[in-house]
């Protein structure tokens, strides 16, 4: 009964939001902003899953300028933690296709993000530098999944290269974010699904890295997060063990 009425919240919330969402960015489509109001918005959903939500960003996160943030991707529920995490004109990269699901896909537009054509291997291959000049022409962040897909609890899955080129080329640093684990943790028919924690890491710069060194800087920003994913799972484990 629990997951029935959980499901039914998320679903008319995120409906009234698709709704409102569209709306509100039809005054100012495409600000860069929005991205974050409504990254924030779905975070909120953690409560009426009975997440207890630790979310640590450095204060002076906001004055970062243009970044290329990088997550670990676990699953869906990335949407109501991760998201918490997302700051001013940071928007994301996804596939032009998903302009076409209703609401969704208009309101993904409206916010500013930048949509590819993945299938087309020639124009892909110019992603990397769409994203560059994104980040140089309009002063926006990007938050991108470096695994390329969730891991589903299988850990942190190696990292694709393309967020690190981006970086380099760009010449902005690279700030990972870690979420402690949720697979098989969260049930939906449980009140309480303790506690998850979302932590920023210092943002590592990219200029002493040259387009030849893209996967050591790759590969340094993984085990950095490796550790510090462990780091908090311990610390999650703890923490409701005590409650």
């Amino acid at each position: 009964m629990l997951a029935i009425i959980r499901g039914i919240i998320v679903i008319l919330f995120t409906i009234l939001t698709f709704i409102f969402g569209v709306i509100y960015c039809l005054f100012r489509p495409r600000n860069p902003s929005h991205v974050m109001t409504f990254g924030h918005a779905f975070g909120k959903l953690h409560k009426v899953l009975g997440i207890k939500l630790l979310k640590r960003i450095p204060m002076e996160a906001p004055e970062y300028g243009p970044s290329i943030y990088i997550g670990n991707h676990q699953n869906n529920y990335d949407m109501v933690t991760m998201s918490n995490a997302v700051q001013p004109r940071t928007v994301t990269v996804g596939k032009r296709s998903l302009v076409f699901i209703p609401f969704f896909g208009q309101l993904y537009w409206l916010t500013g993000n930048i949509l590819i054509d993945r299938d087309n291997r020639s124009k892909a291959h110019g992603t990397i530098s769409q994203v560059v000049e994104q980040i140089k022409k309009n002063r926006v962040s990007i938050w991108m999944f470096p695994e390329g897909t969730r891991s589903r609890g299988r850990g942190l899955l190696p990292f694709k290269t393309g967020a690190f080129h981006a970086a380099i080329a760009a010449g902005v640093p690279i700030v990972p974010v870690c979420v402690s684990s949720t697979h098989n943790k969260i049930k939906l028919n449980r009140w309480n699904n303790g506690t998850v924690i979302v932590e920023m890491l210092p943002p590592i710069d990219t200029t002493k890295y040259t387009k030849d060194q893209v996967r050591a800087l790759s590969e340094h920003c993984r085990q950095l997060m490796l550790a510090k994913i462990e780091e908090l799972d311990k610390e999650v484990e703890e923490i409701n063990q005590q409650s």
